[in-house]
């Protein structure tokens, strides 16, 4: 079972997933609900307490990839767990995909912040 949480601030939305990226209504699952970000500048999607990921979870990654950089959406992986971290390496997509450290993490939160409070001050 998958469970899919997001979470938007400004132009930045993260999408928490929690359980297994196996099966095929959990990858489409996942695609429909990183779609509907459509109106971010940047997503996120926070992998830590994914406990594991099929080849068909590993391509709609790609798939998704592919989607952000046509509409020049930022898409970044954080914090990927094990169980996704091997999936990547199996399907030799690891570095296809750009991991956000913690700290880059932090700065763009932050920035999201400075943004929301130059609109207020406009």
């Amino acid at each position: 079972m998958l469970t899919i949480d997001v979470e938007s601030q400004g132009e930045l939305s993260v999408v928490e997933c929690k359980g297994r990226i196996v099966c095929e209504d959990a990858v489409f699952r996942l695609r429909d609900i990183v779609q509907d970000q459509a109106a971010a500048r940047v997503i996120v999607l926070d992998l830590s307490e994914v406990e594991a990921i099929s080849g068909g979870g590993v391509g709609m990654l790609a798939v998704l990839d592919g989607w952000a950089r046509d509409r020049e959406i930022q898409f970044k992986l954080f914090s990927p767990s094990t169980a996704v971290v091997e999936g990547l390496v199996n399907n030799r997509a690891l570095l296809d995909f750009e991991i956000a450290s913690f700290h880059e993490m932090m700065r763009i939160f932050m920035q999201q912040e400075d943004d929301g409070r130059r609109t207020l001050a406009a």
